[in-house]
């Protein structure tokens, strides 16, 4: 078979893609996805009761900040790894910023504190269902970022999975954060990023069987 009929043969029936079909499909997949991890957290948890004299101390906005930033660095991935041979690019730096710089905060926290305080500050109250909560807030919207990069063309298997996961995360974090009552630096820059870690972790396991094409 000559080159040009292969060529011929392999775009018979093909249409063009619609334009902003890429932003159409996440617009649609990350708007349901927070909506069901909303929902979630509404069904299972609620919000917490004192959330208006929270939102007066500036840590509460620090806490808030964290995943968010983290999760604007997880929706640039998933863009990117959409398309085949798309490089990162400085994304990676916008992802280990906002870790960075929440680790040295609660290393400032840590040593002003008396030695007495630091595991209150490190375990809090909830240190052990923390992460779980978290990465169970984040189905919604992990399953629904791998539903779009399904419909796309991700090469790199294993780090897109791994964006979606961090993507789904850091969602489920940010709305979990809206519940959890805990403040301290040193456990928000452990556990809240072992929560959204645990979806991190499962995308990369998953990523190669659930999205070739």
């Amino acid at each position: 078979m000559k080159t040009e009929e292969l060529v011929s043969l392999l775009a018979n029936g093909a249409a063009p893609v619609a334009p902003n079909a890429l932003r159409n499909r996440y617009t649609a997949a990350l708007g349901w996805g927070a909506f069901g991890t909303v929902l979630l957290m509404a069904l299972l948890l609620g919000v917490r009761p004192d959330l208006i004299e929270a939102l007066r101390l500036p840590m509460f906005w620090v806490k808030l900040a964290f995943p968010a930033a983290l999760l604007v660095g997880a929706v640039l991935a998933v863009v990117r790894l959409s398309r085949p041979g798309a490089l990162l690019g400085r994304v990676p730096v916008l992802v280990a910023a906002p870790v960075l710089a929440m680790w040295l905060l609660a290393a400032v926290v840590l040593l002003a504190a008396s030695p007495g305080e630091r595991n209150e500050l490190i375990l809090g109250h909830s240190a052990a269902s923390c992460p779980f909560t978290i990465a169970l807030l984040s189905v919604p919207l992990f399953a629904a970022a791998l539903w779009a990069l399904r419909g796309l063309a991700p090469t790199r298997l294993a780090l897109s999975g791994a964006a979606a996961g961090l993507l789904a995360g850091s969602g489920g974090a940010l709305v979990y954060a809206l519940y959890c009552p805990e403040m301290a630096a040193p456990f928000i820059g452990i556990w809240y990023l072992l929560g959204m870690l645990i979806p991190t972790a499962l995308g990369a396991i998953i990523g190669p069987r659930l999205l070739r094409w």
